[in-house]
């Protein structure tokens, strides 16, 4: 083995292993240098756990010649059986590494064995990724050389692993930050935030639509049911808008109880007004008909839901409000106060979609107007527009 070779891969990987354009390529560069200096490898995996609430972990697989596999797996992993037999659990629990081998019979216990001898590996070795908070991620080595891995390319893979881990632990808490408020506070501002626009009052012009909705009969429903089930009934209502917003190009800015306050920016990049507000009406409509199909049985009954939503196009102030050092990323302006009025209109006129003359006057069709209505703060009345499809809730 090479260990001049070793150490210059292990110096790259020290200073952050800054040739990398991401990490894909950092695994692959790191593998190619360990071949390139004498560690015969075969398959590399490096897995490890994500602050996300519905990825477990995510795990980046190497082979020669092959382009590095990027994958991810929930939480039912923990109860999988595959994965409790494997050297990968006891890394997970115990932060040991742990090394099988065909022919040996202490590695008998492992399945992973069985797949090893059909691909012709001889040896496998799982090594703990230690992190500087104490949390533990593994990887795996293999090879198909005779005999398996030296004590030497051992030792050369256990001196490597620590600046491994460095250069993954920085990699891994960056995209935690970026799924964090992507979660929390959603793409566009997550970009915003990351990239600096911190500062109270730090805020931009947008043109966009506005979507505003709530649940009817919320009130009600939370004074008659268990905290626990009016808390998995808003999880259930929530998805059936949030994917459809989200797929016609809209994002989620924040939920107030059972309400939702979502915009659709108009730029160049995503299409002129008409089609960014014929995205946000079928977007609408098909929030309509996930929660028409909702239901959610309570012991002999089965509760059934409405909903009302908004619609409204104007400018708005896009940024960071708040006070002392408690901000928020949010929008504000007239436009947004007029959607939240608008919303209210909806429910006494016991209508779903409800619409602002700009916003139907721009997705022209399939509209009728349902009067002229006194705005509270507004000086002017506003004409509101309802779908023509859409018979009134009794």
């Amino acid at each position: 083995m090479n260990v001049p070779e070793l150490q210059k891969l292990t110096d790259w990987l020290i200073d952050g292993a800054r040739s990398a354009a991401s990490p894909s390529r950092m695994m692959a560069e790191t593998c190619e240098g360990l071949v390139a200096a004498g560690l015969p490898l075969w398959r590399v995996g490096v897995f490890v756990r994500t602050l996300h609430p519905d990825i477990f972990g995510r795990n980046f697989i190497w082979r020669p010649g092959a382009e590095v596999e990027l994958g991810t797996v929930d939480f039912n992993i923990l109860d999988a059986p595959e994965f409790q037999a494997s050297p990968l659990a006891i890394v997970f629990r115990q932060g040991l590494e742990v090394r099988a081998r065909v022919g040996d019979p202490a590695s008998q216990r492992f399945p992973i064995i069985e797949d090893m001898h059909a691909e012709g590996v001889t040896d496998y070795i799982a090594l703990p990724l230690l992190f500087t908070d104490g949390s533990v991620q593994a990887s795996s080595w293999t090879t198909k050389q005779p005999g398996g891995f030296t004590d030497q390319q051992l030792n050369g893979l256990r001196s490597l692993v620590r600046a491994l881990a460095r250069v993954i632990e920085i990699i891994q808490w960056r995209r935690t930050s970026s799924l964090l408020l992507d979660t929390y506070v959603g793409n566009r501002a997550g970009e915003r935030i990351l990239s600096g626009q911190i500062r109270r009052g730090h805020t931009d012009t947008m043109h966009a639509a506005i979507w505003l909705s709530d649940l009817r009969g919320f009130t009600a429903l939370s004074d008659r049911l268990p905290a626990e089930t009016v808390v998995d009934i808003l999880n259930n209502y929530f998805d059936c808008q949030v994917a459809a917003i989200r797929t016609h190009g809209g994002e989620v800015l924040k939920f107030m109880g059972d309400g939702l306050l979502a915009v659709f920016p108009i730029d160049e990049y995503v299409g002129d007004v008409r089609q960014v507000c014929s995205s946000v009406l079928e977007a609408a409509r098909e929030s309509r008909a996930s929660v028409e199909a909702m239901h959610y049985p309570i012991g002999d009954a089965v509760e059934r839901f409405r909903f009302g939503v908004a619609l409204h196009v104007g400018r708005i102030l896009y940024g960071n409000i708040g006070g002392g050092n408690r901000l928020d990323f949010t929008c504000i302006g007239p436009a947004v106060n007029l959607a939240a009025r608008l919303e209210k209109i909806a429910g006494k006129l016991s209508r779903t979609i409800v619409a602002s003359e700009g916003f139907a006057g721009i997705c022209a069709g399939g509209w009728s107007e349902l009067g002229e209505f006194p705005i509270a703060g507004f000086a002017k009345a506003e004409r509101v527009y309802g779908l023509a499809d859409e018979t009134p809730a009794s």
